[in-house]
């Protein structure tokens, strides 16, 4: 998506080879236009993959999940990272963050997740999948399914790509990046959004 990828040129950080700052838009602050225009690509991408919900992850997946929600037309559900007291029933997973390099445990109330949901999965980044395969984990507990997965920024060297299409589930990744450093800034990746099959 050349929209994403030239606000992260021109507003993006590069901190180290490993670590992209991009809160002034992504995931602290929202540019409302940006994440309405990233909602409307991952629609489009998934419009004929029959989703019932689109799921996601507390905090920074949020935004572009709640876009992506609104122009399919379907519910959102985020997964929280604490369980509050107010949720009975829930289903959880342990996951690796990357970003905050420690452990925590996903939970979500079981009955926002139906048995026989298609879900798509949003997420703000993706590494090497820790969060996907929380969600995954989710998933098969409500006996629903992963009908695909958007990622706003992915770091190529990572196994994240190669952990979600090994699962033959769709993907569509906006901007891939193949590497980065304070000094060269920003490589882009090809595209690397894998073809649904239309039937």
């Amino acid at each position: 998506m050349e929209l994403l990828k030239r606000v992260i040129e021109e507003k993006g950080t590069v901190l180290s080879d490993q670590v992209l700052k991009t809160d002034s838009f992504l995931n602290h602050a929202i540019d409302p236009r940006l994440m309405d225009a990233i909602g409307a690509d991952f629609a489009r991408y998934f419009a004929d993959q029959g989703i019932t919900k689109v799921i996601t992850i507390e905090s920074g997946g949020i935004a572009p999940a709640y876009s992506a929600a609104l122009h399919l037309g379907v519910p959102l559900v985020f997964v929280k990272k604490a369980h509050p007291v107010t949720m009975t029933s829930p289903l959880t997973a342990r996951v690796h963050s990357f970003t905050k390099n420690r452990e925590y445990e996903l939970c979500v109330e079981q009955s926002l997740i139906d048995p026989g949901d298609r879900l798509l999965f949003i997420d703000d980044f993706l590494a090497n999948g820790d969060a996907f395969k929380g969600i995954c984990s989710l998933a098969d507990q409500a006996q629903a399914s992963l009908a695909g997965a958007g990622i706003c920024v992915e770091k190529a060297w990572q196994n994240g790509h190669a952990l979600i299409t090994g699962l033959g589930i769709p993907l569509n990744v906006l901007a891939s990046i193949q590497s980065m450093s304070q000094d060269d800034g920003i490589m882009w990746a090809s595209p690397v959004s894998d073809a649904i099959s239309r039937g």
